[in-house]
């Protein structure tokens, strides 16, 4: 039975995947979603130390909960397993990448990061996730809300140090559409994935964000974008871990994942064992990774060998977004003269209400150093009873002087008949709980990290070593923050350890212009290998700065939109369909580092599918030995990407040469697909022997497994002859397979391939520019690819016409 096949199966449901699997659906693609973890409707998060001890993910031990915990050799690293990825355990931001903060560092003169995007790249998209996430920031202009301690606190501090403070925009429901907000109101919606039995309510402002939401107060992924990609159709499949994938001869690729069982939990497991946990697979034309910044370079990492023409910077441009936790303890006020306890409270409202941005020396105006945010982080309010145990000594010596008194009225036998006040006491001030603030900072830290696998484990070898200026400053401002609140600081226990604790792990699998600087373009397409995406933390080639959720989402929205969208080369002149303008990039300021060198050149990419049949009992010629191929049932089809460095160089060159690469399917040679090497391409060459003839040349080398090689020569002869042969001749290989390296060793076989309408119409949307700077830049190159491409054409088909169709490749 073959395996189920899809046409898009995304990977991991956080940010990325939840955004790429909603966008893929809705535009009527059949669309399968899997996640690892399982599903937690509002109410099923745990909150008792019993039910909190199993709440973390290690299938080996029988664990199978929401917090997965990484540790590495300079950071540690939290992230989350369930559906809905992040958003289940993230504190609601949404904060747009600063425009000025897309650097673009000469990576070859000691920058470190080169963003192939900008600020007006990714308005539209952060305008269409924050509509669809229902982003707003928090209402303190209304009561009860405004009497938000912390909020009010961390405002008039930072106004103190005359520092920005500003509310950001958080998804979170705090009222129904129409109506002022309210704490813990029914919230009047469509049924969710969960059911029509789960009814969320407003914010209740309890601080348990971070843990898991259980009156469905936040806007979750999984009421939204992962609701509706069911509502259009989506597979979404819980409980799902994939372990391998791989390229599929003729093109998309093979995924096979393991499903863990709920009579699992508790129990450990040899996870590894096929009899424990069958391998189930599934296929797909598009297969888009979204498992995290850890999840999905492992998963590259640990199926390398499938891959072997991935970009050498996998692993490389980890950071953790500048990540770095300080405390304010014990908050004061001068009142009267006297210092006294100032109420803080924590754990009341969402976990993160307000912000201050501390400006970067990309900003400009004299600012100085590399940009932050700082936010005050709230936790849940069982927290504050931990915080009260901790003050133990002056909480002990209050209950034995109670105690005291209580004693000697017994033995006077005066005895109290209401303790309220004595029991009050024993709470004391409560100058701990209540008077304390976390003081969440992140930003721009120096992405130097590399990520490796260190036998069947993921290794990480970054340190704040680099980053140690950028560390330094945001202690200091924290500090600030805290004496302005008459707190004593305290910094992370870990910091002077050299390790810090990040929960926006980034980087991995970097954007880049090319493969040599990173592993996917600027639409998270992995180069080298069509139809294979990444959408999620990995792809970022350095920090964010602010929260990075809403940048992996745009990114993610982007990187439909290019899924979707036929190629801006293609257009049908029938059906009067034209691209949809789009506005022309803003020009980058203060560029960082700015190289000396000349830009690179734009490249040309796209990849061919070309299928038939082959013989090797008929080698004299073409058409017989396609014929016999057939009747042996000896089919032969390649996948084959076409790069050029340079367009306007392989333009330009009578040549027209490209290099090739891919795969071979042909059970005459191989059992397994053979790998291409070698390989050169030629479009257009003109045919010194024949009049207003050409050729496409196709020559490589097909490497078996086992060590063998084939030298495959194949041609396409574009000449007019009678009749319409447009199409037939620019779609027909005549193909000849060598033993060996070369044409000069033994002759094997000869066939005739053929493109098919459907591959052809995949072929369309292949077609890329690399290392374009702005959207003009890549349609002009597409612009002139086109005109020779179809100038060829009429060259040698002088006076042919398609009515109502306009060629393209």
């Amino acid at each position: 039975m073959a395996p189920m096949h899809f046409e898009a199966v995304v990977v991991g449901s956080g940010f990325g995947g939840s955004v790429t699997a909603y966008r893929l659906a809705e535009a009527g693609l059949n669309v399968c979603l899997l996640e690892r973890g399982k599903a937690y409707p509002p109410g099923s998060f745990p909150r008792s130390p019993h039910r909190m001890r199993k709440n973390f993910w290690d299938p080996s031990a029988g664990l199978y909960g929401m917090f997965d915990v990484w540790s590495f050799r300079g950071l540690g690293a939290v992230v989350s397993s369930g559906l809905g990825g992040g958003s289940l355990i993230y504190a609601n931001v949404l904060l747009r990448k600063d425009e000025h903060w897309f650097v673009k560092e000469d990576l070859r003169d000691g920058g470190y990061e080169y963003w192939p995007v900008n600020r007006a790249d990714l308005d539209p998209h952060y305008d269409r996730v924050e509509r669809m996430m229902k982003a707003q920031p928090y209402p303190i202009e209304h009561a009860p809300y405004n009497t938000t301690s912390k909020t009010n606190a961390f405002k008039a501090a930072a106004q103190d140090l005359q520092l920005q403070w500003f509310r950001p925009p958080l998804a979170v429901t705090f009222a129904n559409e129409g109506r002022p907000p309210v704490p813990g109101q029914p919230i009047q919606e469509d049924p969710s994935l969960h059911g029509p039995d789960y009814v969320r309510s407003t914010c209740r402002l309890c601080g348990e964000c971070d843990i898991g939401c259980n009156y469905g107060s936040k806007n979750s992924l999984d009421f939204n974008y992962l609701s509706a990609a069911k509502r259009h159709g989506a597979d979404i499949r819980t409980r799902c871990e994939v372990r391998s994938f791989a390229p599929r001869p003729g093109g998309g690729y093979t995924i096979s994942y393991v499903e863990h069982q709920p009579e699992h939990e508790g129990k450990p497991l040899d996870t590894s064992d096929p009899a424990v946990l069958p391998l189930q697979t599934i296929t797909a034309d598009r297969l888009i990774l979204a498992a995290g910044t850890l999840g999905s370079t492992y998963l590259l990492l640990k199926n390398k060998e499938n891959f072997p023409r991935l970009s050498k910077k996998l692993g490389t441009r980890f950071c953790g977004n500048g990540d770095l936790l300080t405390f304010a303890v014990k908050c004061s006020e001068t009142s009267g003269g006297k210092r006294m306890p100032r109420v803080i409270d924590s754990s009341y409202g969402p976990v993160i209400t307000s912000t201050i941005r501390v400006p970067d020396q990309l900003d400009g105006n004299g600012a100085a150093g590399r940009g932050f945010y700082l936010q005050d982080a709230g936790y849940p309010d069982f927290a504050n009873w931990m915080l009260q145990l901790l003050d133990t000594p002056s909480m002990a010596r209050r209950a034995l002087h109670v105690l005291r008194r209580i004693v000697r009225q017994w033995l006077r036998n005066e005895p109290e008949s209401n303790l309220s006040a004595e029991i009050a006491d024993l709470f004391g001030t409560t100058e701990l709980s209540a008077g304390s603030m976390p003081i969440l900072g992140m930003g721009r830290d120096i992405p130097d990290g590399n990520m490796w696998l260190n036998g069947k484990r993921l290794d990480i070898d970054w340190t704040k070593k680099r980053s140690t200026p950028y560390f330094d400053h945001v202690m200091r401002t924290s500090k600030q923050i805290a004496d302005a609140l008459g707190a004593t600081f305290r910094e992370n226990p870990t910091y002077r350890l050299n390790r810090l604790l990040t929960v926006h792990p980034l980087g991995g699998c970097p954007m880049g212009r090319d493969e040599a600087e990173g592993v996917v373009d600027a639409y998270g397409q992995v180069f080298n290998y069509p139809g294979l995406y990444i959408a999620d933390g990995s792809v970022m080639p350095g920090p964010v700065g602010p929260n990075p959720s809403l940048t992996i989402a745009a990114l993610a929205d982007r990187f439909a939109d290019h899924m979707l969208t036929k190629d801006a080369f293609v257009m049908s002149t029938a059906d009067n369909v034209q691209p949809e303008p789009m506005p022309e990039p803003l020009p980058e300021p203060m560029p960082v580092l700015a190289s000396s060198a000349a830009a690179p050149h734009l490249g040309l990419q796209f990849t061919e599918t070309m299928k038939g049949h082959f013989s090797t009992r008929v080698t004299d010629d073409y058409a017989r030995a396609a014929a016999q191929g057939e009747a042996d049932g000896s089919p032969f089809q390649f996948t084959l990407t076409i790069t050029a460095d340079d367009v306007d160089q392989m333009l330009a060159d009578a040549e027209h040469s490209a290099r090739l690469s891919g795969s071979v399917l042909a059970p005459a040679l191989s059992p397994d697909p053979l790998s291409v090497a070698d390989g050169t391409f030629n479009l257009f060459v003109v045919d010194a022997e024949q009049e207003r003839t050409r050729r496409m040349r196709y020559r490589m080398v097909m490497e078996t497994t086992d060590g063998r090689a084939y030298y495959f020569d194949g041609f396409k002869v574009i000449h007019d002859d009678f009749g319409f042969d447009v199409w037939a001749d620019t779609t027909t290989l005549y193909i000849t397979v060598y033993e060996g390296r070369s044409a000069d060793g033994p002759l094997v076989g000869k066939g005739i391939l053929k493109i098919f309408a459907t591959d052809f119409a995949r072929q369309l949307t292949t077609i890329e520019i690399t290392n374009a700077e702005s959207l003009s830049e890549r349609l002009s190159a597409k612009a002139r690819f086109g005109q020779f491409f179809l100038g060829a054409l009429y060259e040698t088909y002088k006076g042919f016409e398609m009515p109502g169709q306009q060629l393209a490749m």
